[in-house]
């Protein structure tokens, strides 16, 4: 198989990042509770196609509506926190998607993002990083794939702080369990403190009713404000089974971004796709090291999880979502947020025509 080589291209990222800086928002101040909690030389191409030249996705906030009772000073600094930075191109010769297959989780994590260009493409000197996995409970350790792998975790907050991130915030809204008490229960806290990263609280009093300007069904929804004013939110679910949504894949993993979740099982599909318009992770990494092949989405059950080492980078969270359907043995059409989010132009269902690479270390 063809050795890759990533120097150049790394190189090429490094230069964009630092040419391409632009305007960017101070987020409210927001207490947060700071728990106390070799990339390999040769790689194998699985296979690819021709490349697709398509620029990363970036957030497009409209502005936002405060609740009753909010000054107006507060409403203007959270209209004024929605400017974005100019989208950066496709590096040459990155995927489009990367899979990486290896033992390692830190490994194939840093392939996985090198493969699609580097986190410099999508990290520039001085940005507020949000790093967004899936804690959603306080039951189980992280070898019961219902929370995402710490490593993983923690090596997206390394290769961010080294791209040049003013700070590093890794944040969830667990539905079981205190916040605190599952960032430490999925090893994530320590993992994250041990990188450089900082765990933050979601405080009730910063969701936001706002304006979703792209939804279908929703017209606005209380989002955590601090994830939509940051310069680059990076969503790292983890790969599992669901009751009601079949999986809970990167669309799903983002109804951590918001409040009222219960109040989503009505036309479920559709109402993720219309947060994920909101949203819009610029880049996005799937956890499959463990996948929850059933009882999901908080499992308990060892004979339940799969060992499948791979990880999933691209800046396209739909193509993301769509590559590891198939790992269930199910396809993206059985997925109502991933047809929701293509119908919408969110990302590309179909991957056929993508440049992706498969790449075994």
């Amino acid at each position: 198989m063809e050795k890759i080589t990533r120097r150049a291209l790394l190189q090429w990222s490094v230069t964009m990042g630092l040419a391409t800086m632009a305007a960017s928002c101070v987020p409210t101040t927001s207490p947060v509770s700071d728990m106390d909690a070799e990339q390999p030389t040769s790689t194998k191409t699985m296979g690819s196609s021709a490349p697709v030249d398509k620029d990363r996705p970036t957030a497009t906030p409209a502005a936002t509506q405060p609740k009753p009772g909010v000054e107006e000073a507060t409403a203007t600094k959270l209209a004024q926190s929605s400017a974005t930075r100019e989208p950066s191109p496709t590096p040459p010769e990155a995927a489009y998607l990367a899979a990486v297959h290896g033992s390692d989780p830190e490994a194939i994590t840093q392939r996985a993002v090198a493969a699609i260009g580097g986190m410099e493409r999508f990290v520039q000197p001085g940005d507020d990083v949000i790093v967004k996995p899936n804690i959603c409970n306080a039951n189980h350790s992280f070898e019961y794939a219902s929370t995402t792998n710490p490593q993983v975790v923690a090596t997206l907050v390394t290769l961010a702080l080294e791209a040049g991130a003013k700070r590093v915030h890794v944040m969830d809204n667990p539905f079981s369990g205190t916040a605190q008490r599952a960032y430490e229960r999925s090893g994530i806290a320590e993992a994250v403190k041990a990188a450089g990263g900082t765990m933050e609280l979601m405080s009730q009093h910063k969701y936001v009713e706002t304006d979703i300007p792209e939804g279908k069904d929703l017209e606005s929804w209380l989002f955590y404000q601090p994830i939509l004013e940051a310069d680059v939110v990076i969503d790292v679910p983890i790969a599992k089974h669901h009751n009601l949504a079949h999986l809970t894949l990167a669309g799903k993993n983002l109804m951590g971004t918001i409040e009222n979740r219960p109040a989503m099982h009505r036309n479920l599909g559709q109402r993720i796709a219309d947060i994920t318009s909101r949203v819009r992770p610029q880049l996005t990494v799937m956890d499959a090291v463990r996948m929850l092949m059933d009882h999901g989405p908080t499992g308990g059950d060892l004979d339940d999880v799969k060992r499948a080492d791979t990880v999933i980078a691209s800046h396209d969270l739909v193509a993301v979502d769509a590559y590891t359907t198939p790992l269930f043995e199910m396809e993206p059409e059985d997925i109502g947020y991933i047809t929701a989010s293509t119908e919408m132009d969110l990302g590309e269902m179909d991957l056929g025509h993508l440049d992706i690479q498969e790449i075994e270390i």
